[in-house]
């Protein structure tokens, strides 16, 4: 039976796209009883090829809170343009208190960042970029704010296409 459930996450998740479990919370509600735990999941879904997500779930079991977490991230997928490995160009991104800047690196140099934000960088498919968080570190609201800033990049052709001009002829000019 647990190979069938095994197919049915495979096929759910798109069989393409890889999720990293980044944080398991555990809360507690205190009863007349004593206490009641509950769990919540957060989650990265990917392709490594451009596309990421986040999810986050909440249940009384963890692997529910996992579950409805990578369902989550399915919903919320955003497109990344890369250049080569890299970002294109410096990003930063904001989540309540905190701050992810995401700077392009050259080739070679890997993914220069702590466990949340990294979880996010990989799943996208990048793999050489530098990174610094300011602010809170709550792993939350750090890969937030990581996604956030990767909604903020643009490539060369896009800007060029929404100013109208061609940004070529115009770095030959200055």
């Amino acid at each position: 039976m647990s190979t069938g459930t095994r197919q049915d996450k495979e096929s759910r998740a798109g069989g393409e796209f890889a999720e990293k479990v980044v944080k398991v919370r555990r809360c507690a509600t205190v009863v007349k009883g004593g206490r009641r735990f509950s769990f919540a999941g957060l989650v990265v879904v990917g392709n490594g090829r451009g596309k990421v997500g986040v999810g986050y779930g909440k249940a009384n079991e963890v692997p529910p809170a996992v579950e409805k977490a990578i369902k989550d991230g399915m919903k919320n997928l955003v497109e990344v343009p890369l250049t080569g490995g890299t970002i294109p160009h410096r990003v930063e991104g904001v989540s309540g208190t905190a701050k992810v800047l995401l700077l392009p690196a050259s080739p070679g140099t890997g993914i220069i960042a702590g466990a949340a934000v990294r979880a996010v960088c990989e799943s996208a498919g990048i793999q050489d970029v530098l990174t610094k968080c300011h602010g809170s570190f709550n792993s939350v609201n750090l890969v937030k704010a990581a996604v956030e800033a990767l909604k903020q990049l643009r490539t060369r052709e896009d800007v060029e296409r929404l100013r109208g001009i061609s940004l070529g002829a115009e770095s030959s000019s200055s």
